[in-house]
């Protein structure tokens, strides 16, 4: 061969091999940070959906049981259902005490029942809270209960 025709491949100079890295660099990062972004809102929105799931398992449960003063159990066993300790979720409850008179207004009193005795006619306001086992994520949900 005559040295025209002959190649001849001494490589890669440091600078080239510093700029192919930091090239590669740029591209792989943003990469990295998306995949990172996606992984944790995946499993973030895994936890919102099943609070959701548990949070209105619960309401329909209160929904469909007899009226009483206290729904406790009923609320319970939504998380139960989903293999959640008991105390993952909790109701809450008010009453309503009408007016004097048909004119007045009627207050909302704490509790579930009046004096702890369900009278007839009488309407609660159950108030479902639910949080996730790692405590990343709670929801709350009010059902009207009443036998009017």
């Amino acid at each position: 061969m005559n040295e025209r025709t002959q190649r001849t491949d001494r490589g890669s100079t440091l600078v080239e091999l510093l700029a192919a890295i930091s090239l590669v660099g740029v591209v792989i990062v943003p990469i990295m940070s998306a995949s990172w972004s996606l992984v944790h809102n995946s499993g973030f929105s895994r936890n919102l959906s099943k609070v959701d799931t548990v949070v209105n398992n619960a309401a329909d449960r209160v929904n469909r049981a007899p009226t009483s003063c206290d729904y406790t159990i009923y609320v319970e066993a939504a998380a139960l259902s989903q293999g959640w300790a008991a105390s993952s979720i909790s109701a809450t409850y008010r009453y309503f005490v009408p007016g004097a008179s048909a004119t007045a207004a009627g207050t909302w009193e704490s509790g579930a029942c009046p004096g702890g005795v369900r009278p007839s006619g009488l309407v609660q306001l159950v108030d479902i809270t639910a949080t996730s086992p790692d405590q990343s994520v709670t929801r709350h949900l009010q059902v009207v209960k009443s036998d009017v």
